[in-house]
């Protein structure tokens, strides 16, 4: 939060959470190795759980789900699993959001702790939509500077309350 206790974005549109993804039998199958894509990235950033409540990355600033605040949307997740790659673009919710890269690298920390380690991972800010957007990308795409961060305990305290489940 800036200037003191005041919020940035004191009442955002807060947006329908998409619904829970049948499983197919095919998908429930161990026996069966199915390629990761662009709906299990975005389930893995909202965690559903199989009681239907979801427990998803949160925002900094708001009790709501990156998706609540259409912060992460499926469509702006990109999987080559072939190529190990994924890529995830992130909108804040104003254009001066001086918790963009703390949004950055909670949804960067969630996926290198979910998915294997062949994957590459980019998470950047969906172009146009934010005004420190070009030194935001940079440091989430610099990995020094992320390993750097998530040595820091206070900034990975903070980076673990937007991952970890808020009460419903």
């Amino acid at each position: 939060m800036s200037a003191g206790n005041r919020l940035e974005n004191e009442n955002p549109l807060i947006y329908q959470r998409s619904r829970e993804r049948l499983l197919t039998a095919r998908e429930e199958d161990e026996d069966v190795t199915d390629p990761i894509d662009d709906r299990e990235i975005f389930d893995i950033l909202l965690l559903y759980s199989k009681i239907c409540s979801v427990l998803s990355i949160n925002d900094p600033e708001h009790p709501l789900s990156l998706e609540e605040l259409n912060v992460v949307e499926q469509v702006r997740v990109k999987v080559n699993d072939e190529e190990s790659k994924v890529s995830v673009e992130f909108t804040p919710t104003i254009p001066h959001c001086s918790m963009a890269t703390l949004i950055g690298l909670s949804i960067k920390v969630k996926l290198l702790r979910s998915l294997p380690d062949r994957f590459k991972i980019d998470v950047h800010i969906t172009p146009g939509t934010h005004a420190s957007e070009e030194a935001v990308n940079k440091q989430l795409a610099d990995k020094e500077r992320v390993a750097a961060a998530l040595e820091n305990a206070h900034l990975l305290e903070v980076v673990n309350q937007c991952l970890s489940p808020r009460p419903a």
